[in-house]
């Protein structure tokens, strides 16, 4: 049975991106927090992603590509391209990378369908993550938080959502950035 996680880096105060949208302050240049990630989304078979994090994300369907690319990018981009990868849309016509299907509405017992095969799955995106902690899917929250503060924009958490976690592991960096794992209790 698979795991269905939600992992994105966010701010100290709980912001992915801050109200204009930016989420440019996602430690870029932190090589070490960067394989770290791949790490984490190695054993991952199937994204699930809301339209504007897979156009995000599409970006690592070429990465691997691009003749400046450092190993660590080159990695992660070909981790990425393995899994297979759901775009829930109701106005994406096509997609740009391999492995990826588009599905029009958001079907909790299709997820759960997902779960008991093999292979672990993240949800990706608050939008998405917000309607997947609502049915029960979510199995582990993992916010990566970066050490700055915005102030406002896109929670990380919807509200509204009752949650009783056990915190199952930490990863600190130079960076200051600190990756927080915790499993949902049933």
């Amino acid at each position: 049975m698979g795991r269905l996680t939600y992992a994105m880096m966010t701010t100290l105060d709980g912001y992915t991106a801050d109200a204009d949208g930016d989420f440019g302050w996602g430690a870029p240049e932190d090589v070490e927090l960067h394989r770290y990630c791949e790490e984490l989304v190695r054993p991952v078979r199937t994204y699930l992603y809301g339209r504007r994090m897979y156009e995000t994300m599409v970006f690592w369907e070429t990465a691997d590509a691009l003749p400046d690319a450092p190993p660590f990018v080159k990695e992660f981009a070909r981790t990425w391209q393995a899994a297979d990868k759901i775009v829930y849309s109701r106005t994406l016509e096509t997609v740009s990378s391999e492995r990826t299907r588009i599905v029009r509405e958001f079907d909790p017992d299709a997820v759960r369908e997902l779960k008991a095969g093999d292979g672990d799955l993240t949800v990706d995106g608050p939008g998405l993550a917000a309607a997947a902690l609502a049915a029960g899917l979510v199995d582990e929250i993992g916010p990566i938080v970066i050490p700055v503060v915005v102030g406002g924009g896109t929670p990380f958490l919807p509200a509204g959502v009752r949650l009783d976690l056990e915190l199952v592991g930490e990863r600190r960096f130079a960076s200051g950035a600190v990756h927080l794992q915790y499993r949902v209790r049933s």
